[in-house]
């Protein structure tokens, strides 16, 4: 770490340099992401990106401008020094720009020896683990693992350091017309039962064949940890988002009780899931957020320029290019209930849905956080306590915060599943949920 820490006070002193009257921040990151990934059930691809990055920000007479580079030798470096100058010197002002932090933040992060040095061998391993487990479906997926160790440091004298690792898997089987899914995400690939992963998508596979088509409608759910983490995603960066409240384009709350007493919603960045630093992009330190807390809204993300806009302080959400989008929280937690897994919540279910996967979701109607998108990977209906029959893809329509507003959450769930998110740093923890009404409009074509 200690290299990297030289090599960022280093970029300082060619700002300084540069331009003496400057402020900067600046960013070293060396990431390597390893994939191994298979289709037809054997490995088709093995890569590594491995890269060192230098992420600098140059603060002048109100204006700031940002530069990268992936290279440390002195040319590269005076270069991206200069590029931040030069073009600090032509932006306008930017009045909403709340200034650089000076704090110090511990190195800290969960980091784990064995998967930062995993090798080929071992993904295929859990790969092999999958496709054994399938009992001789067709497969196809990846199993991914991820070592990050940075530094950030700033003219004003704040600092920070981490480093993590994170570990994913996720995978298909299939039949003809029916594909069942399972994933699984951590610090640790030793985490992941390649075993586990391919029998639970092997047994959703062949529970999906021969699917029928039901009728549009408000159907009771119960979502399996996947749909779930996508319901949070879209919460927290259309809601919880402290650049869509400073807009009035959020409808989030604080201290109304908006949600389900049974719903509980945190970040919990420094727990012992998380693959996240323990600072953000402003060199701000991470803490636990309590968003919702027995059904109340309790909290805004926010990074130092939301904070600033709401005289708030910024909660450790900043992300690159944040500007444009606001903060994002990348260790959602939602607490564990007392409901057993996703087949005994819906054991409990009169007549309603039990869905595996939601995909192509998009926002209809940012205010009121309107979905649209479709079910994949297993859909079932269930009556009587029990599965009666595979259905077909289907789309629905439906306001997220609604679905687990005041008296509409009927059961959560004991199995909590580490989701991996597509961002690096990013893991979704949460159990299954039993919801009284999702609206269903239509099937995959309409």
């Amino acid at each position: 770490m200690s290299g990297r820490a030289e090599l960022a006070a280093r970029v300082l002193d060619l700002v300084a340099e540069a331009a003496p009257a400057a402020q900067a921040e600046v960013h070293v990151q060396a990431r390597s992401r390893a994939l191994t990934r298979f289709a037809r059930s054997f490995v088709h691809q093995n890569v590594v990106d491995t890269a060192e990055q230098v992420r600098l920000r140059v603060v002048l007479d109100g204006s700031w401008a940002t530069a990268e580079t992936d290279r440390a030798d002195a040319d590269s470096l005076r270069r991206t020094v200069g590029a931040a100058v030069a073009a600090a010197r032509l932006r306008k002002p930017d009045p909403a720009f709340p200034g650089l932090g000076t704090a110090t933040v511990p190195a800290g992060g969960n980091w784990d020896d064995a998967t930062a040095d995993a090798t080929a061998d071992q993904r295929a391993a859990v790969v092999r683990e999958f496709v054994d487990a399938a009992g001789g479906l067709e497969t196809a997926g990846y199993v991914q693992t991820e070592r990050t160790e940075a530094v950030y440091a700033n003219s004003l004298g704040g600092t920070a350091a981490g480093r993590v690792t994170a570990a994913a898997a996720d995978g298909i089987a299939r039949v003809p017309g029916a594909d069942g899914v399972a994933r699984h995400g951590g610090v640790r690939l030793s985490e992941l039962s390649g075993a586990a992963l391919g029998a639970t998508a092997a047994a959703k596979a062949r529970a999906g064949a021969d699917a029928v088509d039901l009728p549009p409608g408000r159907y009771e759910v119960v979502l399996e940890p996947s749909c779930v983490a996508d319901l949070l995603g879209f919460l927290t960066l259309h809601g919880f988002n402290g650049r869509a409240v400073a807009e009035g384009r959020s409808f989030v709350r604080v201290g109304e009780a908006q949600f389900d007493p049974a719903f509980r919603l945190w970040d919990g960045p420094l727990d012992a899931w998380s693959t996240a630093l323990p600072y953000d992009a402003d060199g701000t330190a991470r803490a636990r957020v309590d968003l919702v807390a027995d059904g109340v809204t309790g909290a805004v993300l926010h990074d130092r320029r939301t904070a600033r806009a709401l005289g708030a302080i910024s909660t450790g959400h900043a992300v690159p290019g944040g500007e444009r989008w606001g903060p994002v929280a990348p260790q959602l937690r939602v607490g564990a209930g007392t409901g057993g897994d996703a087949a005994a919540l819906a054991a409990t279910m009169d007549r309603g849905l039990l869905i595996s996967d939601f995909w192509y979701t998009r926002v209809l109607d940012p205010r009121t956080l309107v979905v649209t998108g479709l079910t994949r990977n297993g859909v079932w209906l269930v009556e009587g306590g029990r599965i009666a029959r595979p259905v077909g893809t289907l789309r629905f329509t439906q306001s997220y915060p609604a679905a687990v507003g005041p008296g509409t959450v009927l059961g959560v769930g004991s199995d909590l599943s580490p989701v991996p998110e597509r961002s690096p740093g990013e893991l979704t923890v949460t159990p299954s949920l039993h919801l009284a009404a999702w609206n269903i409009t239509g099937g995959a074509t309409g």
